[in-house]
């Protein structure tokens, strides 16, 4: 299904092309890959952090850090997916791309409050020069010895994902648990994954995959089955976070405002998914209903729902009478 969606799309726009699309992304992965991590940033906060570079809220320094610093490596990830630059080899991955990743994530926190036990070695972009202790699950890294080594032949593999003849979100799975198991830095190895992940999503055509907070547990146990052979949860969790993504931002921009798609993709802050199938079920909002039951409209009928909408509640109230609202 996901692969079938790409090649109908033909590919993403660039984030030149197609900003608000990117920049919606861009907000939704910046908060939900460090609210895995347990970042406490809530996305109002996320967003006037990254859109106005106000700290809104009284949460530690060290979350605002952490934001800063992933907000910057997933946009250097999008910029670099996406149009050739200096950095641009024309492999799907490379050692230099690993380690500038990890180098814009960790920056901003290292600066205030660098690892407790890194050496002067192990700032960010450099290999680990520790051992770390094997995870709750059984996982244990190699020894700091082995980490160049082994993330040079996890790079080789990665060239092989084009011809995989399992599915994408699959074999990307196992690429991910590989990485995580091999854990070569000696911290932020979560996040860094994850935007390498949507680094090689984006250089294959497909938006990146942005894993919710509240599949964290499930996240992280199918990261554990793909560790030990079993890579098809985790790919799962993979393959629905790209398709959330094409329907909830690419779709709406690529359909033309007379298209029909999802009510998903057509949410917004003023018009919840919600209020928009309440809209459809009362005839209010023009939409088609699936055989499976779900709810299909347009930009234009929005457009004009909304219109509609906000004319009726601006109208001046009569004596005795109420104003009933529609919920959000």
């Amino acid at each position: 299904m996901v692969d079938e969606l790409r090649t109908r799309l033909g590919g993403l726009p660039p984030p030149d092309a197609a900003e608000g699309i990117w920049t919606d992304m861009w907000y939704q992965e910046a908060h939900s890959s460090t609210a895995l991590e347990g970042n406490t940033l809530v996305l109002r906060e996320v967003e006037a952090l990254l859109r106005e570079g106000k700290a809104v809220g009284s949460k530690e320094l060290k979350d605002y850090l952490e934001v800063s610093g992933y907000a910057a490596g997933a946009k250097w990830v999008y910029s670099q997916a996406l149009s050739a630059g200096p950095w641009t080899s024309g492999k799907l991955l490379t050692i230099t791309e690993v380690r500038q990743v990890h180098r814009l994530v960790m920056t901003p926190v290292w600066d205030v409050a660098p690892h407790p036990d890194a050496s002067e070695d192990e700032a960010p972009g450099n290999w680990r020069r520790h051992d770390i202790r094997g995870f709750k699950h059984a996982m244990k890294p190699p020894g700091h010895p082995e980490v160049p080594a082994l993330t040079r032949d996890w790079i080789d593999g990665i060239a092989n994902l084009p011809r995989e003849s399992s599915p994408v979100a699959e074999a990307l799975a196992a690429r991910h648990a590989a990485f995580e198991r091999i854990h070569p830095f000696i911290d932020g190895n979560g996040r860094v994954g994850r935007l390498l992940m949507n680094l090689l999503l984006v250089r294959l055509g497909y938006p990146p995959a942005i894993i919710q907070k509240r599949l964290r547990d499930r996240y992280l146990d199918a990261l554990n089955r793909a560790d030990l052979g079993d890579p098809g949860p985790l790919g799962e969790i993979i393959a629905r976070a790209v398709l959330d993504n094409l329907s909830r931002f690419v779709l709406p921009a690529v359909a033309g405002p007379a298209r029909l798609v999802p009510l998903e993709s057509l949410a917004s802050n003023d018009l919840s998914v919600v209020a928009l199938r309440n809209a459809a079920q009362r005839t209010r909002l023009k939409a088609i209903r699936a055989e499976d039951g779900s709810w299909r409209s347009s930009r234009q009928w929005v457009d004009e729902y909304r219109r509609d909408r906000y004319a009726t509640l601006r109208l001046p109230r009569k004596r005795g009478a109420s104003t009933v609202k529609e919920s959000k």
